[in-house]
């Protein structure tokens, strides 16, 4: 079963959390956000319980 993104999130350092939740705040797309978090479509649309073709749509928008 895949992981949810709060559960990734827990597991990170509070460090780690914390310069993704500031460079979150900065960023304005899907795609940036994936990137900042270092996951992949797969993995993205994996935790949102979604297929990795949705992710890919939703980045072109």
């Amino acid at each position: 079963m895949a992981k949810k993104l709060d559960e990734i999130m827990k597991a990170l350092t509070a460090a780690r959390r914390k310069k993704i939740e500031q460079r979150t705040l900065e960023l304005a797309t899907l795609k940036d956000l994936r990137k900042a978090a270092e996951q992949i479509q797969a993995d993205m649309a994996a935790s949102l319980g979604v297929g990795q073709d949705m992710i890919s749509r939703l980045e072109k928008q």
